[in-house]
């Protein structure tokens, strides 16, 4: 082909990002969740499981709770639905072939031995107990929520798929026959919704921050999203899951100082901004309170309608279906 009809080709070459468009509405994401709950007989005399052995938090208490949070601060906007539920009573297998039993479990527990190394799950033994690449592949699921414990050996939350990238931890690999990326989502049933939320966060910060990683400077607004105060002195917004705009380390979401914030011109007037900047502190956010901090911060994300530099301005959409981001 010569130069001049290579060069005329490009010009009718599809464009890579859709063109920006203000009236574009924001879709409703529909998550259809397997949820996988390990949660193993302790006492087979009594039944007694895990949970219930060491009076942690019901599962069902911790899904429905976070559901009920991300319907909420994503105004209807992220809608997950648990379609199947599977109690598996075992511990779940690592990734050298070690399984704990309910007294070796106790005695890491108890401090009489360390937790078994290499701590990670087989997450591939999971994926092929419950055929989840097929399933995915059909629509039947869009991820997987599973609940465990202390040193079961689940990331947060780690992604699979065709074009699967780093989701708060590597992507699962040999997985594109799922021919959807997908999430599963590691929530331990020792802590409370709070910590869920936060596993959430971080996956929405992975996500976002693949979103927009062909944008640079003013266009790249989830950089400018996780402004605070202390990395972005006088242009602090809403910060990150760590980080409130005042905070000065890692979960310092009670820090007193109060500071100046753009973060009501996110909640109010995106994509247009009005130069909305007020002296804002831990009130906004409650002074402290975990699962407060997360919802307040997610409460701000976009989900208005229109496109960007090929961006969605609901921001839920690639959130709850990374699918949706363009590599």
């Amino acid at each position: 082909m010569s130069k001049f009809f290579r060069m005329l080709a490009s010009l009718f070459k599809p464009a890579k990002y859709p063109a920006d468009s203000t009236t574009e509405p924001a879709q409703i994401t529909q998550g259809k969740v397997l949820m996988i709950v390990y949660d193993p007989i302790m006492d087979n005399s009594t039944g007694m499981t895990l949970s219930q052995y060491r009076k942690w938090y019901n599962p069902t208490d911790l899904t429905n709770g976070l559901m009920a949070d991300l319907l909420q601060v994503s105004g209807g906007m992220a809608r997950y639905q648990i379609v199947q539920r599977v109690d598996v009573d075992e511990f779940p297998v690592k990734t050298d072939g070690f399984r704990y039993t309910p007294q070796t479990y106790m005695d890491v527990l108890q401090g009489k031995t360390s937790p078994h190394t290499p701590p990670g799950v087989d997450y591939y033994a999971i994926l092929n107990k419950y055929n989840v690449l097929q399933r995915v592949a059909r629509n039947e699921i869009d991820e997987v929520w599973v609940l465990g414990f202390p040193h079961a050996g689940f990331y947060e939350s780690t992604m699979g798929g065709p074009g699967a990238f780093w989701c708060n931890a590597p992507a699962l690999k040999n997985t594109t026959s799922s021919k959807r990326r997908f999430v599963v989502m590691g929530f331990s049933y020792e802590r409370y919704i709070g910590e869920m939320l936060e596993a959430y966060g971080h996956r929405a910060e992975s996500i976002m921050d693949k979103t927009f990683s062909n944008l640079t400077g003013d266009a790249n607004l989830w950089k400018r999203f996780i402004r605070y105060e202390k990395t972005a002195p006088g242009k602090s917004a809403c910060g990150n899951i760590h980080f409130a705009p005042n905070s000065q380390v890692d979960y310092d979401w009670n820090n007193p100082t109060p500071v100046i914030s753009e973060c009501y011109d996110w909640k109010l007037n995106f994509p247009d901004f009005k130069g909305d900047m007020r002296i804002v502190g831990p009130s906004e956010w409650g002074n402290g309170d975990i699962r407060t901090h997360h919802k307040w911060w997610f409460d701000h994300f976009p989900r208005v309608a229109g496109r960007k530099n090929g961006v969605k301005n609901n921001w839920w959409q690639y959130v709850a279906n990374p699918q949706q981001v363009i590599l």
